[in-house]
């Protein structure tokens, strides 16, 4: 590989992946804050429907995420994040001027829509421009604008709502997606062939790196002969119930700090941000160690377990002290998106570039499901019991079953590795 390559790549793409679905994760989470701040109060809306106001995004993400990676495996990933970006800033600014719940309803809704084939899109557009060794911390940087936007979020948000209230914080926070994506369309090319500060030389190497990294995998046919690997099985699985813990987390932080003695909405933003800080700092350890190991299940389960035990602490610990248990969801909050990079660097080394795409797309879609439930159960489980304690049982429970079922999925894929040789890579 030509260094210069590797260097224009990381200089030039990452930044715009990283601010792009940053924009696309602020308008997502940012309910959880309007929420807290008034929105729910204005427009009458009860704790549960608040949770299903909050999860319906997650439906309509649920289902437009293998569609969104075919076409951006086929057709462009550049013009299908270029419309999402405005559709998706739109309805956010939108959300700022709704006095109906039907209306929000639709737009959290239609918001998952939008944004459901980002993440597919993405992740098929790194797998063009990075290479195995690389790909890891690629996804990583992309992944960590969930975190990073939580974090200054959270704080800006919280000073948005103090100063203008809840309408005006959505739309302040929904017009930069919709200025970004002509940022976006003018900076960004679909494939390195296209790209006219890459030589010929350089294009010539990286093709033909790409190229030897697909010659040890075993042909599929089609998304329905992938879809039917029991590791994409095992993973989809795997991936809804991890999504479960941090979907609830995500969405419910801000009540559960905001609903402490004495709690301003201001204090409440800069204890949010704080999991979030750790998170990053977890995230960029976990991919730089796993591409320069080329191992990837070792950076996965035990961070879920580490968080499975962090919410279970903190049930035990429940009202009694309000700091510890926050420091036990800090810790929780942080090593539970630690595994992002590592996981989704493992598909693209076990399925050819045709399918690997909408196999990533159909494992992001039950996260989507898994976090409708998360962001949902959450907030029904605080309306019938009066607290967080039964919510913090339930997301340690889905992140253990997510840290075992990854140990079983990993290990089936080496088993079909000795017998088969349908994967050129170890987990």
């Amino acid at each position: 590989m030509v260094q210069t390559n590797a260097k224009q790549r990381w200089i030039r793409l990452i930044p715009m992946v990283f601010i792009t679905y940053s924009l696309a994760y602020l308008d997502r989470a940012n309910y959880g804050f309007g929420a807290a701040a008034g929105l729910a109060e204005d427009l009458h809306i009860t704790q549960t429907t608040s949770s299903l106001l909050g999860s319906l995004f997650f439906l309509g993400y649920f289902f437009f995420q293998i569609p969104g990676a075919h076409y951006a495996e086929n057709k462009s990933a550049k013009k299908l994040i270029f419309w999402s970006l405005i559709l998706w800033g739109l309805l956010a600014t939108a959300t700022g001027l709704v006095s109906n719940i039907y209306f929000l309803f639709l737009i959290r809704f239609l918001l998952g829509v939008v944004e459901s084939a980002v993440m597919p899109a993405m992740l098929v557009f790194l797998s063009h421009w990075f290479s195995k060794s690389e790909r890891s911390r690629a996804n990583t940087f992309l992944i960590l604008g969930n975190p990073a936007t939580v974090l200054w979020m959270s704080i800006i948000s919280g000073y948005l709502l103090h100063a203008f209230g809840w309408r005006w914080m959505f739309i302040i926070e929904g017009i930069p997606a919709v200025i970004w994506a002509f940022i976006w369309w003018r900076l960004v090319k679909d494939e390195p062939k296209e790209a006219r500060w890459l030589s010929q030389e350089e294009k010539e190497a990286f093709y033909e790196q790409l190229k030897k990294e697909q010659e040890g995998l075993k042909p599929v046919k089609n998304y329905r002969e992938a879809f039917k690997s029991k590791t994409v099985i095992l993973l989809s699985l795997q991936y809804a119930l991890w999504s479960i813990g941090v979907y609830g987390f995500v969405m419910w932080l801000p009540s559960i700090i905001s609903a402490a003695p004495n709690m301003s909405i201001v204090t409440t933003g800069w204890l949010a941000s704080i999991p979030y800080i750790l998170a990053v700092i977890l995230m960029l350890t976990a991919s730089y160690y796993s591409d320069k190991t080329l191992k990837r299940k070792q950076f996965v389960w035990p961070f879920l377990l580490v968080g499975a035990l962090c919410f279970y602490g903190s049930y035990l610990i429940g009202t009694s002290n309000f700091w510890l248990s926050f420091v036990m969801l800090a810790i929780a909050g942080g090593v539970i998106y630690a595994p992002y990079g590592p996981f989704f660097a493992i598909i693209p080394e076990i399925l050819p570039r045709n399918v690997a795409g909408g196999a990533m797309a159909l494992i992001n879609s039950m996260g989507a499901l898994g976090s409708f439930i998360g962001a949902y159960l959450v907030g029904y489980f605080h309306d019938i019991t009066g607290g967080y304690g039964t919510s913090y049982l339930f997301m340690a429970g889905s992140l253990l079953a997510s840290a075992v079922i990854t140990m079983i999925a990993t290990s089936k894929r080496k088993k079909v590795q000795k017998k088969t040789t349908d994967v050129i890579a170890s987990v």
